[in-house]
């Protein structure tokens, strides 16, 4: 994106934040909760996406004119608190020899930029302190400070001073390797916040592989980026700052400002102050970026650049692994939507085998009629239910067999037990279709007991074979014709009862993935928003 075009950007704010603001909301409700092959980095990028929408670029864009921020950032002891209290010339906020010891954030400004930083729309997510919370000894380590006990808030401490130029906020955020994790997701965000970056890191770690992440996350959103090599011995002051030149030169970044502090006993974590002349050319820089307009505008403009043009890369990474976390859902969908209809055809065929008419069902039926409609009913129910219970099970343990063979399966829970309720209830309703059938098409009937002719019905629709000459009787008794069309019925009706349960069933083993809601529409969404964003770069570019 270049610099003609956000300037056009900014000169139509309204549409631009409303198509942010849009963008936004699509990035929040974003999720990916299936454990896939870059679902964590996702995750990440969403949250450094909000971030950055969020703690910086929609506060930036809506005041292009207002104060810099630049956040200090950078690995355990790299001296980041000293450099703070040494470019403001008095202790402001904390170092000390126990690693890591920045955790509660400490932002220094001019007193006339106090009310800028003090609006809750700038990092919305700290509450404000403007003095030093109270501490005791045994809080020294790496523990929670007290502003962040408080109602569970994370606070930022505010600090004036008449030594910053006005129009520059300094920011001494805490460890981007921090112990704590809430530390470290904490300078992630303040460093997304940031109109400059500027990074410390010593001379005994420069080659670090965390360093050189910063480093090459600030080149992809073409951030405005200084480093500061810490530390460095006099004996090999030349040797160290050459080959970290030369390694940022390879990286692609030889033309970031480099500057140097020498090891000095201030620097030894006790929290001194270091001397004017050590931190004189940092002071000098970020002055000229704060007062200097075409400076200044540069520092604000490329970095909110950089942000909106990461947005094109971003966007359709999220919009990928959204697609991947539908297929999968697809999938998982599947082994419930292929289970469920095994076990249709299962009990399909099982019926028509009369697998139902066995046991204490069989044995009524041999002794019919003097075991009576009722109990032969009730037999044939139970063999029924059974079926239909063992068939759900199975359909359960294939789905869940599935699912484990699924790295996606992993995020979904076990299935309980089969709910007997379900399965009662659907064959209490086919048997009150029988009786209601039997008696409709047995009205006066002074020959036929339409119970009777329910338990000859249920026998020769669920006995396959062994119910030949249930069909049969029904037939002497009603007639041929009246005998085929009622098992008809009853046939179709029991279709449409398993079918009923089966689709409750099915439902059922699919609510862990819909409760999910991992749909198309999650990536449709998140295209369609960028697109708008993108039409109005071209639109104003």
């Amino acid at each position: 994106m270049g610099h003609s075009t956000l300037v056009a950007i900014l000169d139509v704010r309204p549409e631009l934040l409303d198509a942010l603001s849009a963008l936004r909301d699509r990035v929040e409700a974003a999720c990916f909760p299936f454990p896939l092959p870059g679902a964590a980095r996702a995750w990440r990028t969403r949250q450094e996406m909000l971030a950055q929408l969020d703690d910086y670029l929609v506060p930036r864009l809506r005041a292009p004119e207002a104060p810099l921020l630049a956040v200090v950032g950078g690995s355990t002891g790299a001296g980041k608190s000293t450099l703070v209290n040494s470019l403001i010339g008095r202790r402001v906020t904390e170092a000390g020899v126990l690693r890591p010891t920045t955790r509660t954030p400490v932002l220094v400004c001019h007193p006339q930029d106090r009310a800028w930083f003090a609006d809750p729309r700038i990092l919305p997510g700290l509450a404000r302190a403007w003095a030093p919370r109270p501490r005791c000894e045994e809080d020294a380590g790496e523990t929670e400070d007290e502003g962040e006990r408080d109602e569970g808030r994370l606070w930022l401490r505010l600090e004036t001073d008449e030594t910053l130029p006005r129009g520059l906020g300094l920011l001494d955020a805490p460890d981007i390797d921090s112990l704590v994790t809430r530390n470290r997701e904490l300078a992630a965000e303040l460093i997304c916040a940031a109109d400059i970056w500027i990074l410390v890191t010593t001379a005994s770690r420069y080659a670090d592989a965390l360093p050189w992440h910063l480093l090459r996350t600030a080149k992809e959103y073409d951030v405005t980026l200084a480093t500061v090599l810490d530390r460095v011995p006099h004996q090999i002051a030349d040797d160290v700052s050459r080959h970290y030149a030369a390694l940022l030169a390879k990286a692609g970044l030889g033309d970031v400002p480099r500057f140097t502090v020498p090891e000095l006993p201030e620097s030894a974590g006790s929290g001194g102050l270091l001397p004017h002349t050590a931190v004189a050319a940092l002071g000098g820089w970020l002055a000229h970026c704060a007062q200097d307009p075409a400076a200044r505008h540069q520092a604000a403009r490329r970095t909110a650049a950089g942000v909106l043009e990461s947005l094109r890369t971003r966007m359709p990474e999220l919009a990928g692994a959204s697609a991947a976390q539908h297929a999968a859902a697809q999938r998982l969908a599947r082994c419930v939507d292929e289970a469920y209809d095994e076990a249709g055809s299962r009990i399909r065929a099982a019926v028509g085998e009369g697998a139902t008419l066995a046991g204490e069902a069989l044995a009524c039926w041999r002794g019919y009629p003097d075991c009576g409609p009722e109990a032969l009913q009730s037999a044939l129910a139970e063999g029924l239910a059974a079926l239909l219970r063992t068939e759900i099970a199975a359909a359960d343990e294939r789905t869940l067999r599935g699912w484990r063979r699924d790295r996606a399966g992993i995020a979904l829970p076990e299935a309980g037990e089969v709910s007997g309720t379900a399965v009662g209830e659907a064959v209490r309703q086919w048997r009150r279709g029988l009786t209601r059938l039997s008696y409709d098409l047995c009205p006066g009937a002074e020959t036929v007991d339409p119970q009777d002719a329910a338990a000859l019905l249920a026998t020769a629709v669920l006995g396959g074979r062994r119910g030949c000459a249930a069909g049969e009787r029904l037939a002497e008794v009603l007639g041929a014709q009246t005998a085929l069309r009622i098992r008809d019925r009853a046939r179709d009706g029991l279709d449409a009862t398993v079918e009923g349960l089966l689709r409750g069933e099915r439902e059922r083993r699919l609510g862990p993935v819909d409760a999910l809601d991992v749909t198309a529409r999650q990536q449709a969404e998140l295209i369609a928003t960028l697109s708008v964003l993108q039409k109005l770069h071209k639109e104003r570019a």
